[in-house]
């Protein structure tokens, strides 16, 4: 049997990119085969936070270009964070940066007071759920698309007319995602 070994951070708690990218050489050094980080924008419980948060894909391009073979990823980005249609560009082009070695963990999103400190909007779990599924279907969709193609989405949530679905990420057909949530209807058959 098989094992990976990898390394999760939080560096909502208090953490440099400097930080993080000492864990991650030390990491690498160590012979563990990945490095996730969350993605949050506020701390949770004890510690002060202190610096503040880190982007979590901003994080992960400087890693891609400071190690050379831990995979990176989230667990889990917000699908609340960011419109899937840069998502799936930010993601593809760390992936390019890394050598194919990402893995996006994305989520419905659960932190509402991070939502509200930063002007997020925070709708009902139906409706962000309504919209996770409407995600991985456009970040399949984009990265799936032949180059020289468009791909539209008419959803109740998102709209993407012709777009040109650039760029490729350098894993085909495209980066693992990883499903968050923890119901038992509607996350199950999302991650099949």
């Amino acid at each position: 049997m098989l094992v990976d070994f990898r390394i999760f951070t939080e560096p909502q708690q208090g953490a440099t990119y400097d930080d993080l990218l000492r864990v991650a050489r030390a990491a690498e050094d160590a012979g563990y085969d990945a490095f996730f980080r969350s993605d949050h924008y506020l701390k949770m419980g004890d510690g002060d936070g202190l610096p503040g948060p880190t982007d979590a894909w901003i994080t992960l391009a400087g890693l891609a270009r400071e190690t050379s073979r831990l995979r990176l990823g989230t667990l889990m980005s917000p699908i609340t964070f960011r419109h899937p249609g840069p998502l799936a560009i930010s993601v593809a082009q760390v992936d390019q940066m890394s050598g194919g070695r990402v893995e996006l963990g994305i989520g419905s999103g659960w932190f509402e007071a991070e939502h509200t400190a930063y002007g997020i909007p925070f709708p009902g779990l139906g409706e962000r759920f309504d919209q996770y599924e409407e995600q991985v279907e456009i970040l399949a969709g984009l990265w799936g698309t032949p180059v020289g193609e468009t791909y539209s989405f008419a959803g109740k949530h998102y709209q993407l007319t012709d777009s040109p679905a650039l760029p490729k990420p350098a894993q085909r057909p495209r980066p693992p995602i990883l499903i968050g949530g923890g119901g038992a209807k509607r996350t199950p058959r999302l991650a099949a």
